[in-house]
């Protein structure tokens, strides 16, 4: 391959919410796809049908928009039938640090357009939520020294919520990943950096969903919810969405960052 050849270009788009984070996927991925010229492209895809959880025919609608894997996180089992799906289909990933016996796999490894093998690591964090997991440090670690058997170019998706944590994973995989890149918090931070040892870091990629909305949900419930304390039916924001995303491009060859971008496209507000 030529010294340009060796260059790969990645898009990781945030977490999907619902509805509105499709349509605005449909209108504008295209455009970031050629503008950016990417190899390859990888989503958070556990909120996209109808706000939580992922199902088959969702996923294959994102597929077909040019997406190569999606990522998820604690929703992913939310609609069942990704639970006959997932075991069978690589490109859907759950965290890795799952226990033991969970459906599904958490690292894949895709050949991207240029003939450069590019590797996703799911992680999970355990920070203020409320599953049980295994330690997502020691399962990165065991999973990366898999992966650099393969490719030295590995994306990291770390879902959690403490940006502590998300922080700590940064400086503990830098040198050893292209990317550790946050998702969960759908609010979109402005740290992103290449750490010292080559590798590209952002807190938390945001959200591509209904922006007028709490995080993606109908903004009188989520209100309502801390006025009172009261359990409500969270729904899916309807009305204008934004799209929040982050470019990558890393030397195929070593696996070290070169250039990370975040990428904010948002729909106007109605009148």
């Amino acid at each position: 391959m030529t010294e340009e050849s060796r260059i790969v270009k990645i898009l990781f788009v945030s977490d999907i919410v619902g509805k509105p984070g499709r349509r605005i996927l449909r209108e504008r991925l295209p455009a970031l796809l050629a503008e950016f010229q990417v190899d390859f492209c990888v989503a958070n895809g556990e909120n996209a049908a109808g706000g939580v959880g992922l199902t088959p025919d969702v996923a294959d609608e994102l597929f077909g928009l040019g997406i190569h894997v999606l990522t998820s996180g604690n929703h992913i089992w939310n609609k069942r039938e990704i639970l006959d799906l997932i075991p069978h289909e690589p490109r859907i990933l759950r965290p890795a640090n799952y226990p033991p016996g969970t459906p599904g796999r958490g690292a894949y490894v895709y050949e991207a357009s240029n003939q450069v093998r590019v590797g996703v690591l799911n992680l999970f964090g355990r920070v203020f939520i409320p599953f049980s997991s295994d330690c997502p440090f020691r399962t990165a670690t065991e999973h990366i020294e898999k992966l650099r058997r393969e490719t030295a170019v590995i994306v990291v998706d770390m879902h959690a919520e403490a940006t502590s944590e998300k922080i700590a994973m940064g400086w503990y995989l830098d040198g050893r990943v292209s990317a550790v890149l946050g998702t969960h918090t759908h609010v979109q931070t402005s740290d992103e950096r290449i750490l010292p040892g080559g590798t590209a870091f952002l807190t938390d990629v945001g959200m591509t969903g209904p922006w007028v909305s709490v995080i993606g949900v109908k903004r009188e419930a989520a209100i309502q919810r801390f006025l009172t304390a009261v359990p409500q039916r969270f729904e899916t924001a309807s009305g204008p969405a934004q799209l929040n995303a982050v470019f990558l491009s890393v030397d195929g060859d070593s696996g070290r960052a070169l250039r990370i971008e975040r990428i904010r496209a948002e729909e106007p507000a109605p009148a």
